[in-house]
């Protein structure tokens, strides 16, 4: 604790220069603008050699089982799909559409300057088809065949909030995934967009990315067994020559999907033997725009894993550090993820859901909570800090890091980070742009020139 302290004052105050620069973070330094950082450190495993207690189960299963079941009953952003009613009245969903689909707070802007004026706004309005929803409106279901974005709009067009960064695109809000599960509530005036609901989420998503299919169908495909996990930051099906839809088809991390009975196939499936792979079951979208289920392989060379990870600390850094360098993505945009993407993600192998946005999971009551207010002080801050445990999350306002351990008593975090912020050697406040999964110490994070992370940090998250 009192190192901790120590390194603290000497980052926030600059009396001394890069105290993280010392002992063992000399050895195997790298030629980078980002403090703290050497070569071993970008390994998983020099922090489980660190990590004590690596390989122990920290929930069973069951105990995931119960812990799911008291957020979604607990947090108002998390929608369980079987408890939603056949109807919903049409004001409902045109409530649940216009909450999405409003002018942005800040002015927008093209990649070419043009500024997004109120009748640009009226063109996207004319999109959603408003006068078209029904008093009364009967919710059809569907799953996701391929990845694809949840938008603010039913557009493809990118707006952002300046023309000199379009890293965040502000019609982007999420990503889905092949298997997610989706309640329909409505379509855009030319069809090629539906309105949707996940679990976490409601926005809209291209209608030939969706198949429609009966709801008990669905809900037991969601919960088939026995069933894979990706595990793998990407992994791809295998080569399909006769149904192009479920070829080379990308999965992420966290996905689960149904094995098949090996029994009901012969030894060949798409001209190949499937034995040496894994056959799964995987939704594709008709000619009619429904669903069917069709076998897939996945070569067992791929990062997978017959139901959900055990959940261990080894684990969770092992999971956290197979997106080390991945892009950052707003929304899940650029085939990559954000701070909270990347969190749910490595989370969802162990079979956990959470809220979609950091304000959601930061304020969540579900895990064990240490929250501080406005009137919280440092002392009690790096108190808690200094009592982390393995995949702890931070947060700070619009952000979320996860805690992978200590190095000379300094805090170190991975997160998918867009700015790092920090006081260099030379008193000077500095901007280094990181734009992807990254690890960094804490303390010396700042999230504007006159806030410190630790100031602003108010809520440490165990999942447990």
């Amino acid at each position: 604790m009192r190192k901790i302290k120590l390194i603290f004052c000497a980052l926030l105050f600059s009396v001394c220069c890069h105290p993280l620069l010392a002992d063992d973070t000399h050895a195997g330094a790298l030629s980078t603008d980002v403090i703290g950082i050497n070569d071993s450190h970008l390994s998983d495993e020099y922090w489980v050699s660190k990590t004590g207690n690596a390989g122990d189960l920290l929930k069973s299963q069951a105990e995931i089982s119960d812990f799911n079941r008291a957020t979604f009953s607990s947090n108002q952003h998390m929608v369980d799909l079987a408890q939603l009613p056949s109807q919903l009245a049409g004001m409902e969903v045109k409530k649940r559409i216009q909450a999405i689909s409003k002018p942005n707070k800040s002015t927008l802007y093209k990649s070419t300057g043009e500024v997004l004026a109120p009748e640009g706004y009226r063109h996207y309005t004319d999109k959603l088809a408003l006068g078209l929803i029904p008093e009364t409106v009967t919710l059809k279901f569907a799953l996701v065949v391929r990845r694809t974005d949840m938008r603010a709009y039913p557009t493809d067009d990118r707006y952002y909030k300046s023309v000199d960064d379009q890293n965040l695109d502000r019609f982007q809000e999420n990503g889905l995934f092949p298997g997610d599960a989706l309640a329909v509530l409505h379509t855009s005036a030319n069809k090629e967009w539906s309105f949707v609901q996940s679990y976490n989420y409601a926005a809209w998503v291209k209608s030939r990315d969706i198949a429609i299919g009966e709801r008990q169908r669905i809900h037991e495909y969601q919960h088939a067994k026995p069933f894979l996990i990706i595990s793998g930051d990407k992994v791809q099906t295998n080569f399909n020559p006769e149904i192009p839809a479920l070829s080379e088809l990308q999965l992420d991390m966290g996905i689960r999907l149904p094995l098949a009975n090996r029994a009901t196939y012969s030894n060949s499936l798409y001209g190949q033997n499937p034995y040496a792979s894994h056959t799964i079951l995987l939704p594709i979208r008709n000619a009619d725009g429904y669903l069917e289920i069709k076998p897939a392989l996945i070569a067992r060379n791929q990062d997978v894993h017959r139901g959900y990870l055990p959940f261990t600390r080894e684990h969770i850094i092992r999971q956290a550090f197979k997106f080390l360098g991945e892009r950052y993505g707003w929304g899940h945009s650029y085939n990559a993820r954000d701070c909270t993407g990347f969190i749910m993600e490595v989370y969802k192998t162990f079979g956990f859901l959470m809220p979609r946005n950091t304000g959601q999971q930061g304020t969540g009551e579900f895990g064990e909570n240490t929250r501080f207010s406005d009137q919280s002080n440092r002392e009690a801050k790096l108190e808690a800090l200094a009592g982390m445990d393995i995949g702890d999350l931070i947060y700070v306002p619009g952000h979320v890091l996860m805690y992978i351990g200590d190095v000379n008593g300094e805090p170190y975090v991975i997160h998918d980070v867009s700015i790092f912020r920090y006081i260099d050697e030379n008193d000077t406040y500095y901007e280094v742009t990181l734009n992807g999964v990254s690890e960094t110490p804490f303390i010396p994070l700042y999230g504007s020139k006159e806030s410190p992370y630790i100031d602003l940090m108010y809520n440490i998250k165990r999942i447990r």
